[in-house]
């Protein structure tokens, strides 16, 4: 595929309105049922050629390690060359996708549909590549596609990440509980990081409702438009075409 110097691509957030989870494999990946939805609040990836790089700026410009760093692997994944330039609007290690978007983006770019080799790259990975509204299934290879809605939210993203890991270790260690908020995840993750329930409280404060947990955390939301300091009103997007 020839690249068009500075061509530019949009990496969507995804949300994650549900988690049920319902086995465990024998390497030890749990199954999950999970709707989710694709976001507007976006990062951007900007393609040039050159050798195979990637660097991170905006309003986020982490600095992952090489293992962590998922658009790199995609271009390993597709063993091809770019110099890739991510601006980086989603914030990190929020349950929101970001860096699974921004690999699901780089497949999209070169045409890879193939959402179960995708999942190697991570269990958000899938969902990214076609986007929209969806039922998750397996470890996040199996999507259904549901219907378009068009809704809005308001998140809160706590300045510290809950480690997907640990969350689902004491997930186990609890005995598997049922989550009474449509997540069962939440009570593992607010075991995990107590001070998570700083930010649900300021977001049920601040909204009159109460948040749910997006995944393994660390972003609370509640459905509706309810702008304010601190909280970022989105929008749900339609599947990508």
């Amino acid at each position: 595929m020839n690249i068009s110097n500075n061509e530019k691509i949009f990496s969507p957030a995804k949300l994650t309105l549900s988690l049920r989870i319902t086995g465990q494999r024998q390497d030890g990946y749990h199954l999950i049922e999970s709707e989710m939805v694709t976001l507007d609040l976006t990062d951007s990836i900007t393609f040039k050629e050159g050798r195979r790089s990637v660097i991170y700026k905006g309003k986020y410009p982490i600095e992952p390690t090489p293992e962590e760093d998922l658009v790199m692997r995609a271009l390993n994944f597709l063993d091809t060359d770019a110099s890739v330039e991510v601006h980086k609007s989603i914030p990190p290690k929020g349950g929101l996708g970001g860096g699974s978007g921004n690999a699901a983006a780089v497949l999209r770019y070169y045409g890879y549909t193939d959402s179960r080799k995708a999942v190697e790259l991570g269990a958000d990975v899938p969902f990214n590549l076609f986007g929209g509204r969806a039922i998750v299934r397996g470890i996040g290879e199996i999507i259904e596609p549901l219907q378009y809605e068009e809704r809005v939210f308001t998140l809160v993203t706590p300045p510290i990440g809950c480690s997907t890991v640990e969350v689902y270790q004491k997930w186990d260690k609890l005995g598997g509980p049922t989550g009474n908020n449509g997540n069962d995840l939440e009570s593992a993750a607010l075991r995990v990081c107590p001070e998570l329930s700083k930010w649900k409280d300021a977001l049920e404060t601040h909204t009159g409702l109460k948040p749910k947990l997006a995944g393994s955390g660390s972003t609370w939301f509640v459905e509706g438009n309810f702008p304010g300091e601190g909280f970022v009103v989105a929008r749900t997007l339609p599947a990508f075409t």
